[in-house]
């Protein structure tokens, strides 16, 4: 065998040892029980919203780093997570298309794809808002918040 081969397969053996020890130590950390009395401490939990957050001291731990208690919570963050760099994004995207119209020097060809460039941002972001307009409506509808 070659020397990178025997490199390869020795750092895949020592990366599997440390997983396996780690997995063998670890707790995984619940931070979602029930509580009753809103911003009290345990074990290095606190309460909010009616339930455990946060991460538990002591040993190795494993975290929800997304600290998400159910389904429904979990989509609300990745949703909050993707509207809010789509919003970010649209002003840059936008910037980009004006340089490309500043230096486009009177080619047509720069000057359409610039003013393509802020027509498709300004699309896109109306369809973003459109999309959590409509989500929070049904949500309002049937009752969920």
């Amino acid at each position: 065998m070659s020397n990178k081969k025997i490199l390869a397969i020795l750092l895949i053996s020592i990366v599997f040892l440390f997983f396996g020890i780690g997995l063998v130590q670890a707790q995984v950390a619940k931070p979602c029980g029930l509580c009753t009395s809103e911003g009290a401490t345990a074990d290095g939990l606190t309460c909010k919203d009616g339930k455990w957050r946060g991460c538990p001291t002591g040993g190795i731990v494993f975290c929800n780093p997304l600290q998400a208690c159910d389904f429904q919570e979990l989509v609300d963050k990745i949703m909050n997570f993707i509207f809010l760099l789509a919003v970010t994004a649209v002003p840059l995207i936008i910037i980009v298309g004006a340089l490309q119209l500043l230096t486009s020097g009177g080619d047509p060809k720069k000057i359409g794809t610039g003013k393509n460039i802020i027509t498709y941002a300004l699309i896109g972001l109306a369809i973003i808002l459109l999309a959590r307009g409509i989500i929070a409506m049904i949500q309002r509808a049937i009752g969920v918040e």
